[in-house]
């Protein structure tokens, strides 16, 4: 069975094949500009030069043509025939409370990522254009929706409320959402498999930490809580978000810099967090290289990541009530030694201790605690593209 996977962007789309007897990748590519001039498509299988389509593409549906045209190509293809797509899975960003799990797109489904454009602006719809391309392009093949949003949909109300007046959670569903859940998700499962325990008997905190960053407490399989919020701005400080702020910051900027709402939404998400505090970079290699040749700001934005990482981190082994394992994933927790040991520094008195020798991995699993380490740490890759077609394949062979 070979599942196709779609995450659309505003602007963007990538997109793989997974043949799924053996989760093997059979090719991925990625297509830019999409309604803007300078259009491409990079296509790219494992053995071979990129195939590059630079042509212009006014839409996703243009966009979504191309990439069949890609994985048909006589000479770079994977498939013969669109008949060997089984199913398409495509990743969403915002499903609202009522979508809890991933679910095969009908009117219904589309309704609901179209009613939370509201609070994914910039992605449910690029999202939506992306099915809808894929149903007039392949009529009859199955999608399906995989929402960031849905493995977090566990929480229970006393995490997920906002403590302001419950009219507005009737009226506009304003509460803790979180993002990230595939990753998560692909963590809960994978963590047990590692550890060599079933799930139903772990705690896991999972640290995604990339440019976005958040972390989920895990309980039994389950998220009981999670960093990000109604949006992903809510939570830690991230490559250009800010995270957690006193809300009266908003008004103030408003006010005095005479922002529009628009603007001090741009700011908060594109302009502020590690890039805005260093004036460096959002990309953390950058931060972590001007900080060793003396930079001071550089350093001031990896001190203040570390800590708001730390003080999640401790919250939620709180809320656990004590937790088996904490698992590092994402571009920073996957590849960045140094970060990692920072966050753990100092964490022996609730049960952490790395091995620095241990900890000397990039990329790949490793546990990197210490033997006397009551808390383990693991490295763990995480692979989203593979939740999301398990998903697809999960549903589609009911």
């Amino acid at each position: 069975m070979k599942i196709l996977i779609i995450n659309c962007g505003s602007s963007s789309l990538k997109y793989q094949i997974i043949d799924m007897t053996n989760e093997n990748t059979l090719c991925k590519g990625l297509v830019e500009r999409i309604g803007i001039e300078g259009s491409r498509l990079i296509h790219k299988v494992e053995g071979q030069e990129n195939y590059v389509i630079e042509t212009p593409m006014k839409d996703h549906k243009d966009a979504i043509k191309h990439v069949f045209d890609a994985l048909l190509d006589e000479k770079h293809g994977v498939i013969k025939s669109l008949d060997e797509i089984s199913g398409i899975g495509h990743r969403v960003l915002h499903g609202g409370p009522d979508m809890t799990e991933s679910i095969l797109v009908d009117q219904r489904v589309k309704d609901t990522i179209k009613e939370f454009v509201k609070f994914g602006p910039l992605h449910n719809p690029g999202n939506l254009m992306g099915i809808e391309a894929c149903e007039e392009i392949a009529p009859g093949k199955p999608n399906v929706a995989v929402f960031d949003t849905s493995f977090h949909q566990t929480m229970p109300d006393y995490v997920y409320m906002y403590p302001i007046p419950y009219e507005y959670y009737e009226k506009y569903s304003i509460r803790k959402y979180g993002f990230h859940g595939t990753s998560h998700k692909y963590i809960s499962h994978r963590a047990p498999e590692v550890i060599g325990k079933p799930k139903e008997e772990l705690n896991i905190v999972s640290c995604h930490l990339g440019n976005g960053s958040s972390l989920a407490a895990i309980a039994c399989g389950k998220c009981f809580d999670t960093s990000m919020g109604l949006t992903p701005l809510e939570g830690l400080m991230m490559g250009t978000r800010c995270g957690n702020i006193d809300p009266t910051v908003d008004s103030f900027l408003q006010q005095n810099e005479n922002l529009s709402a628009a603007e001090l939404n741009t700011l908060l998400n594109k302009k502020s967090g590690a890039l805005g505090v260093s004036g460096v970079s959002s990309d953390f290699r950058d931060l972590e290289e001007a900080a060793a040749e003396g930079n001071d700001r550089a350093r001031l934005a990896l001190d203040m990541f570390v800590i708001r990482v730390k003080r999640f981190l401790g919250a939620y082994i709180a809320e656990l009530k004590g937790c088996d394992a904490v698992v590092f994933t994402g571009g920073i927790g996957e590849n960045s030694a140094t970060m990692r040991a920072d966050i753990c520094k100092d964490l022996e008195h609730i049960g952490i201790k790395i091995d620095p020798e241990r900890n000397n991995v990039r990329g790949k699993e490793a546990l990197i605690s210490s033997d006397d380490s009551k808390i383990k740490v693991y490295v763990i890759p995480t692979d989203e593209e593979v939740m999301i077609a398990r998903d697809t394949m999960e549903i589609i062979t009911k």
